[in-house]
């Protein structure tokens, strides 16, 4: 274990004046109660950043029913570890008790207490109530970076870990023995990729090196879960960096399992394309404090795979062009959500905008007015237009352009366009799909 260091308030820069009162005034009530509390986590660590944190948590030696009791605003969650979430309206404070070691929790009565730790065969803790000192916590703790704790009581930055020095040297490191941490909890090897990704920071040798070998471990957590976490990989503003980690340590997989079956040695299809610029293009969004929206995502990285799909049941049955990427939709989201619970809010979105890229070409009389009135249509425009990027098609650059023309359009000048139509090619029957790939242009032996 590390020796303690205190970082006195001048040798710091965290300020009261940047954390949120809420966060404060738990942490002087806690005081005040005569608990011990901090500021620990991802808060300290952006602080010492000099960023803004997203949230604030606490830890004390309070247990979760002493807070309930403190605190009237107070509710307790959580079945593997309990928390206490005191409420201020739209904030939400998180405030943990002190985490103990588990390891020497393994007599008769471990099953029935549920203030002990369970374990499954793999080695992931199933729950793990047991309360200890803060020095344990810290030791608790997933990344020396997150083990970084600070006293309101004397302004003081409290690291039991090395944590301040590897946040200093910009590397991301697990507290403990790697493979044991991850056992523990198989996210912990998405969360490692996920903070590399946001702080650009290395990872260190040891915490890498057992990634790849352990992957599979990702397939005991419940698919709701991974549908969260993929969540917090692909939208949180760092998804393109975040997916180039995900592909490296061969984490892409458990997640999109469908999708890393297309994948090829020079990543240069157009799925490959699609996905770097349509992460790349909701990174700046968020950045630009503007809305994303999962099915837009997910339309954009399942477009390729669900095209492939469609025209291998075209033709394998003989159906038409539309019936078979009708079955297709149905096909590539059911084996998409086996791997990750996507809601049905979203992929009966996503199935919208997929079923819009059908009728984008189809224009004529009161077509085009009555497809821009569909909910979806500026995310499926967007797909269009994404389309057109990666595959330098020259009738779907057409087509984009027309659709952004006709959209800022005054009445008479829509009127117009639609006129001269006429001038272009009757509008054709999609063809019967021809026997080579669209995902991508290497042959198909990935598949």
């Amino acid at each position: 274990m590390s020796q303690m260091t205190t970082i006195p308030r001048e040798r710091h820069n965290i300020s009261r004046k940047d954390i949120s009162e809420n966060a404060l005034k738990v942490l002087y009530r806690l005081n005040k109660a005569g608990y011990e509390a901090y500021l620990v986590g991802g808060s300290v660590r952006d602080l010492l950043l000099g960023q803004k944190p997203k949230d604030f948590d606490v830890t004390t030696n309070a247990t979760p029913e002493q807070m309930r009791k403190l605190f009237r605003n107070c509710r307790l969650v959580g079945r593997r570890f309990r928390l206490a979430h005191v409420m201020f309206g739209p904030e939400v404070i998180e405030v943990a008790t002190f985490r103990g070691h588990h390891q020497a929790e393994v007599d008769d009565d471990a099953q029935e207490n549920p203030n002990h730790s369970q374990r499954a065969q793999s080695g992931m803790l199933l729950r793990d109530n047991i309360f200890g000192s803060i020095e344990d916590d810290a030791q608790r703790r997933d990344l020396t970076i997150n083990s970084l704790y600070y006293n309101v009581a004397d302004f003081t930055v409290r690291d039991y870990v090395g944590g301040l020095q590897d946040l200093q040297q910009g590397i991301i490191r697990l507290i403990g023995d790697p493979e044991t941490r991850y056992r523990e909890d198989p996210v912990r090897m998405l969360r490692v990729v996920r903070f590399a990704a946001r702080l650009k920071m290395s990872i260190a040798a040891e915490t890498a090196e057992p990634i790849p070998r352990l992957v599979t471990l990702l397939q005991d957590i419940p698919s709701a879960r991974l549908f969260e976490e993929s969540l917090k990989l692909l939208q949180s503003g760092y998804g393109y960096p975040t997916y180039v980690q995900l592909r490296k340590y061969q984490l892409f997989q458990p997640l999109f399992p469908l999708i890393t079956r297309y994948f090829t040695e020079q990543g240069d299809s157009p799925m490959e394309l699609m996905i770097a610029q349509v992460l790349k293009n909701t990174d700046e969004r968020i950045h630009n404090q503007m809305r994303v929206n999962p099915a837009f995502l997910f339309a954009a990285m399942f477009w390729y795979p669900q095209i492939e799909t469609a025209q291998r049941i075209a033709q394998e049955s003989g159906l038409t062009w539309y019936d078979a990427f009708v079955l297709a939709m149905n096909d590539v989201l059911d084996e998409a959500c086996r791997a990750l619970a996507i809601p049905k809010r979203i992929t009966t979105l996503t199935r919208d905008i997929w079923q819009l890229q059908l009728r984008m070409s189809r224009r004529h009389g009161k077509r085009a007015s009555k497809l821009m009135e569909h909910p979806k249509f500026r995310a499926a425009y967007d797909l269009l237009a994404l389309r057109a990027e990666v595959e330098n098609n020259a009738e779907l650059h057409r087509l984009t352009t027309w659709w952004g023309e006709y959209q800022t359009a005054e009445p008479p000048q829509q009127k117009s366009m639609l006129n001269t139509l006429g001038d272009d090619p009757a509008p054709r029957r999609p063809r019967r799909p021809r026997k080579r790939s669209v995902g991508r242009s290497e042959n198909s032996n990935n598949a």
